[in-house]
């Protein structure tokens, strides 16, 4: 039983930064109908910005929590204009070309920011500093520390912060508008340019955050650390419905869990054959089930049919 809570929490966890990439994939997807596979490199920027600030500020004497808050501000605002250039330079000229064509340049720009992320921080993996109280909480027989009740907390409130924004601001009727018709939201005031960069902002903040607390969690980071995340996000959004906000969120979250019971549970299952660190194949079985027995998602596809 004690291993079964464990399992949950560490796989509530995982699910919360999945969830928070799998909303930069689904925002994206449902209004230009673009699967941004550089996504998970903005995490891995996000994760290696901050620990350029952890380390470089950490004998400035300034308490763990502020130095982490800063370093995550300045992954935010990295992250962000990032993706902004990346959609103003690579997509943005694509935007009325076969899907293929995007679809390539996305791939391109993952390997060239994995590349020049191995070029400026140096491809060696790197310790990230304890920055929050290590003492552990005990529920039950299971343990969780301050920095997974923080990602915990923190994932609960901006989703629910974005869903706000998504559904009650005015830039949230102009991302849905567009998401229906650009062409007709124009006429009515929109600025679909401006509004699809918006969300490539907002992907952004979302993925450095993710790269933030998954760095703090697991304590390392290094140019590659992107990839699987990113694409088990991917798989999270598909999962849940792709262009689904909700979806998204649910996806993530029992991804996280499917994987983290699995690992737990593999071994017993398997008679010892596999071990834990076979976790990965979970989030890829999952994606083929989907696919193949239901693939508008769990929740269903949301995109907007364009006249």
């Amino acid at each position: 039983m004690d291993t079964l809570i464990q399992q949950i929490i560490n796989g509530l966890v995982l699910g919360s930064v999945y969830a928070l990439v799998a909303l930069g994939y689904t925002m994206v997807y449902g209004i230009i109908n673009l699967i941004n596979f550089a996504h998970g490199e903005v995490l891995m920027v996000g994760a290696l910005t901050s620990w350029t600030i952890v380390t470089t500020f950490k004998d400035a004497g300034l308490p763990g929590w502020l130095l982490l808050l800063l370093s995550l501000i300045a992954a935010i605002v990295v992250c962000s204009v990032l993706n902004y250039v990346i959609e103003k330079v690579a997509y943005r000229p694509l935007r009325n070309a076969p899907r293929l064509a995007p679809l390539i340049t996305a791939m391109g720009v993952s390997l060239l920011l994995q590349t020049l992320a191995m070029i400026i921080w140096k491809p060696n993996y790197k310790s990230f500093p304890i920055m929050l109280p290590s003492e552990p909480f005990f529920i039950g027989g299971a343990v969780i520390n301050t920095t997974q009740i923080i990602i915990l907390v923190t994932t609960v409130i901006t989703l629910a912060g974005l869903m706000y924004l998504v559904n009650m601001t005015r830039l949230g009727r102009a991302m849905r508008a567009t998401a229906e018709n650009p062409r007709v939201a124009g006429l009515m005031g929109v600025r679909p340019d401006m509004v699809i960069s918006a969300t490539f902002v907002i992907g952004a903040a979302l993925a450095a955050l993710a790269g933030v607390m998954y760095a703090a969690n697991y304590g390392s980071v290094t140019h590659t650390m992107g990839f699987l995340p990113g694409l088990k996000a991917f798989t999270a959004a598909v999962f849940g419905g792709i262009g689904n906000l909700a979806g998204a969120m649910l996806g993530g979250v029992l991804l996280g869990l499917i994987e983290s019971l699995g690992a737990g549970y593999i071994g017993a299952l398997t008679g010892g054959v596999l071990g834990s660190h076979y976790s990965d194949i979970f989030a890829f079985i999952v994606l083929i089930l989907i696919l193949t027995l239901r693939p508008q998602g769990l929740l269903g596809e949301r995109v907007a049919d364009r006249s």
